[in-house]
């Protein structure tokens, strides 16, 4: 009894916060394609720039293995002879924001060696690099690690590494569609599932090392195979897997 109560007044909470702001943009994937002036295509390997993407990931990105049907984006992560293929789409010079709170509602692909993820960076990335820009994981899933979601930060002062983290494990969450958030000041970054916080970001000492996110960020939607922390065994038995999209939406 008492566990419902205190959920319906932190949903209450949350609601009551979310209705204060206003809806400043959406992306509801209506229509049969991208927004080209919204999304760009990210391709191939990553080579020679950053040879895969940072972390040894398997797949190479197509701009040929996502449709958009009935209100939904649905990238295909496939296995074709030898490779993977999947698609990487980000908001970068079109669709960047700083604050607020920001949701997508998804359902993620399963299976050893899958690893679906919502992020943001920091716009700044091409003069800094990473990670002085900033990253927020909003959503991250690795299929070796059944039922869990991975909410996290990097820095400059974590050196990247997975230090300001939170792993939450959610029965079932590769069954059905869920709601993915952070609320976004300029104090803290506050994670949510379902709309149930899972993690607080608020560090004491705010500088440039320590705290990238009082600058606009741009959204990254992909889906990865294998990789530094998606897994170097991948069952290939899993594929053709789907990541599907909802909608994501930016309140101020």
């Amino acid at each position: 009894m008492y566990k419902c109560l205190l959920f319906l007044l932190i949903t209450s909470s949350f609601f009551a916060q979310s209705n204060k702001r206003k809806l400043v943009w959406q992306e509801e994937f209506n229509g049969t394609a991208l927004n080209e002036k919204v999304w760009n295509f990210e391709l191939g390997d990553g080579c020679p720039k950053i040879c895969g993407w940072g972390n040894h990931e398997k797949q190479l990105y197509t701009n040929s293995n996502h449709y958009v049907k009935d209100g939904n984006l649905v990238i295909n992560i496939n296995k074709v002879d030898d490779h993977y293929t999947s698609t990487r789409i980000t908001t970068a010079g079109h669709k960047e924001f700083q604050y607020g709170r920001i949701e997508a509602r998804a359902k993620i692909p399963a299976g050893k060696g899958i690893w679906p993820a919502f992020w943001m960076l920091g716009s700044n990335i091409g003069t800094v690099g990473w990670p002085k820009c900033g990253e927020i994981d909003i959503l991250e899933y690795v299929g070796r690690e059944p039922s869990k979601v991975f909410t996290s930060l990097h820095t400059q002062d974590s050196h990247g590494n997975t230090i300001n983290t939170k792993v939450t494990n959610i029965k079932n969450v590769e069954e059905g569609f869920h709601l993915y958030a952070i609320d976004w000041t300029k104090d803290k970054i506050e994670f949510f599932v379902d709309n149930q916080a899972v993690y607080v970001f608020s560090p004491e000492i705010k500088n440039e090392d320590t705290w990238p996110y009082n600058q606009p960020f741009y959204f990254i939607i992909n889906t990865a195979v294998g990789g530094d922390f998606g897994g170097h065994t991948v069952d290939d038995s899993i594929f053709p897997q789907q990541f599907i999209v909802d909608y994501i939406k930016v309140y101020q």
